[in-house]
């Protein structure tokens, strides 16, 4: 062989040589973490983001200590085209390898959301606010939009009583929208077939159950007591007395003080079932489980009355005399 010839295989050897090694260095530089202590940071990708960007503030963080092969790797991997917007939980004690699975993954961080039940509206709000998925106000903007609640399916101008009270998790930037999307399928899947034909043989619409449910829910110290209280109301209505429920008061009142008084009982409102006879126009709080249950199966039971024992639980009465007695003896202490 020339030597010529000699030098240009050397050269090319060396080459090749060079660029494995480079290669093997970068795999070996990605499967190894930069630091050993598991600091988590939150780490939040913009959309359209660069892939250089993104590399030189993981490395501005301490999360990674080689920007260059850190992107080598990416391109070497396909990855640089590919991480996706979102805030991310990273460390340094995650590989290279690691940190970018979860960025192309799109495996953000879910921040947790829970809902109690009994909860209304505006509660949920702000829970939602406190949160930080964004202004209480525009979460009730949409929780209010008649044509967005008849798209999802439901009879009623707002969404009161359909977004049901659980615990959930969702990214950061998650819109009301996809939120309460979110709580309403909730809600459509545990309403269970046979509950359904249960509302047709009770001759209600799914809408006044849901409202029916939403009062024993704010009427229920103790949980065992909500089917005998469903059993007040409903024989209070198959007699065409009125309901008399405090919480549908309450919740009538704009601005209200956490005290009612004899002059709200009074007020002519469209919530106020001491003056309006049968079921008020719709739900006053989001409901779990066991209200619908139990407006869809009350006790079976004759009374028509209940009155505070003051200690969550409720004395009942199946007559007016009955009652007035345990009104003085719970509440006047007479």
């Amino acid at each position: 062989m020339k030597k010529p010839g000699i030098i240009i295989t050397i050269i090319l050897f060396l080459s090749i040589f060079i660029a494995v090694c480079t290669l093997l260095n970068i795999f070996i530089y990605a499967g190894k973490p930069a630091g050993v202590e598991s600091s988590n940071q939150a780490v939040i990708v913009k959309p359209g983001q660069g892939f250089q960007a993104f590399s030189e503030m993981l490395y501005k963080k301490d999360i990674i200590n080689h920007p260059v092969k850190f992107r080598l790797f990416g391109r070497i991997k396909g990855y640089d085209k590919s991480i996706k917007a979102g805030e991310y939980i990273l460390s340094s004690a995650m590989t290279p390898k690691r940190i970018l699975e979860i960025v192309v993954l799109g495996k953000v961080h879910l921040h947790r959301l829970t809902i109690p039940e009994g909860y209304n509206l505006r509660q949920v709000a702000r829970v939602v606010a406190g949160a930080e998925f964004g202004a209480a106000a525009n979460f009730l903007k949409t929780a209010t939009d008649a044509d967005l609640v008849h798209a999802k399916g439901i009879d009623a101008p707002t969404f009161e009583g359909y977004l049901f009270p659980d615990t959930y998790y969702f990214p950061k930037d998650t819109t009301s929208e996809k939120i309460i999307s979110t709580m309403v399928k909730r809600f459509w899947s545990v309403f269970k077939p046979e509950w359904q034909n249960r509302v047709k043989t009770l001759g209600f619409t799914i809408h006044q159950v849901v409202t029916l449910a939403s009062i024993i829910e704010k009427e229920t110290g103790a949980a065992g007591e909500r089917p005998i209280i469903s059993s007040v109301f409903h024989n209070r209505l198959k007699k065409r007395m009125r309901l008399e429920s405090d919480p549908t008061v309450i919740y009538g009142i704009k601005d209200f003080d956490g005290n009612i008084t004899r002059k709200h009982l009074t007020e002519l409102t469209p919530y106020n079932t001491y003056r309006m006879k049968g079921l008020p126009p719709g739900p006053i709080a989001n409901i779990g489980i066991k209200a619908i249950e139990a407006a869809l199966y009350p006790a079976d039971t004759r009374f028509l009355f209940f009155v505070s024992k003051k200690d969550n639980t409720h004395q009942f009465s199946a007559n007016i005399k009955d009652h007035n007695n345990a009104v003085r003896k719970y509440q006047l202490r007479k």
